[in-house]
């Protein structure tokens, strides 16, 4: 890989430079007047974002990144920084990192790249979303690339796809789960995606006229599925429970952090106020949406979700870790790219 002058940038969504406000505001402008996030008109979205949103909505984020800082700063730089180290060591090329919003930016994730080799060639854009949705995979991907092309620079680019069904991904989630389900001690396991408004799936379906035409949808065979989002998370679930043998009946899905109405349900918030009086007292909690840490996992999950369920009547909630740096994983994606034009070639994208 080394000889033929490649390099890997791993890609993912960002945090604010600091848990102060100022800091928040500006990481949430940003992020807020995105068009493939809030996908209303320039005028309208600049205007609810920075006129309403950002204003009441910065100071109580603040609040909550602050709970989850650690020494080092985000825990998501820090854990994707961590998982950069290990898997340079294992690759022996050029890494770098990329946020979508705040930074590393892609013109500073080029230009680490270019500081590690005389000459770049080709560049492996590794976006860590299992799943594709136009708010995380599709704006990281495009701002990246767009970027990159407008640079001028005589650069190949290949794009990990989606891996939510890959048997390495899977066995990788399934094994980081098991020491927390083997004893059979819970009455049932959630797994919790970020949430998405409807419209988002309707508009990434190629077809137009599959995303939510009936109750089956997701389980139709469609064009849709390489960007259905709904489909994808649920077809995660159905592969990690299967090889954990939990059965359906022990198994629930919910969305979290929704802003707004029209979005995917059921709701992982309401969820958690609901399970008790419904018996399930032991809920063991999985985000497999995310693969590293963040504040959607350890403050909105691990502090509220927990609280939440516990107030609710709750007896025990345990939260899983998210994929972070754990070897498997880190083997797993090394995997990807060392073998990106052979046994992966299926993988990415050009």
């Amino acid at each position: 890989m080394k000889m033929r002058n490649i390099g890997l940038l791993i890609l993912n969504l960002g945090s604010p430079e600091s848990y102060e406000t100022a800091d928040v505001k500006t990481y949430l402008n940003e992020f807020l007047t995105d068009e493939r996030v809030i996908d209303s008109p320039w005028l309208v979205r600049q205007l609810v974002v920075k006129g309403f949103i950002v204003p009441f909505r910065a100071p109580k984020s603040a609040e909550a990144y602050k709970t989850i800082w650690t020494k080092e700063g985000s825990p998501l730089k820090v854990i994707t920084q961590d998982f950069k180290i290990a898997v340079q060591q294992l690759l022996n090329i050029p890494v770098a990192i990329s946020m979508r919003y705040g930074s590393p930016t892609p013109a500073a994730a080029l230009k680490e790249l270019e500081s590690q080799t005389e000459r770049l060639d080709e560049i492996l854009i590794a976006p860590m979303y299992p799943h594709y949705a136009m708010s995380s995979y599709e704006t990281a991907v495009e701002c990246v690339k767009n970027y990159l092309l407008s640079t001028g620079k005589n650069l190949k680019l290949r794009i990990l796809k989606p891996f939510y069904s890959e048997p390495g991904y899977i066995s990788s989630l399934a094994k980081s789960i098991k020491p927390f389900v083997e004893n059979g001690e819970f009455d049932a396991a959630l797994f919790s995606y970020h949430g998405l408004p409807i419209r988002h799936l309707k508009k990434s379906d190629p077809s137009h006229n599959h995303c939510y035409s009936s109750n089956a949808c997701c389980e139709l065979k469609s064009t849709a599925w390489e960007y259905c989002y709904k489909h994808q998370v649920k077809t995660t679930t159905k592969l990690v429970t299967e090889k954990l043998n939990l059965s359906a009946e022990k198994t629930i899905i919910s969305f979290q952090s929704r802003l707004g109405s029209g979005w995917i349900e059921p709701f992982t918030d309401k969820i958690l106020e609901e399970l008790p009086a419904k018996g399930i007292k032991k809920l063991v909690v999985i985000c497999p949406a995310f693969v590293a840490d963040c504040l959607e996992t350890l403050e909105e999950i691990h502090e509220r979700g927990k609280e939440t369920f516990l107030k609710a009547g709750g007896e025990k909630f345990v939260a899983v870790p998210c994929l972070n740096t754990q070897p498997q994983w880190i083997e797993t994606f090394t995997s990807y790219c060392k073998d990106y034009n052979t046994a992966y070639a299926g993988l990415w994208s050009s």
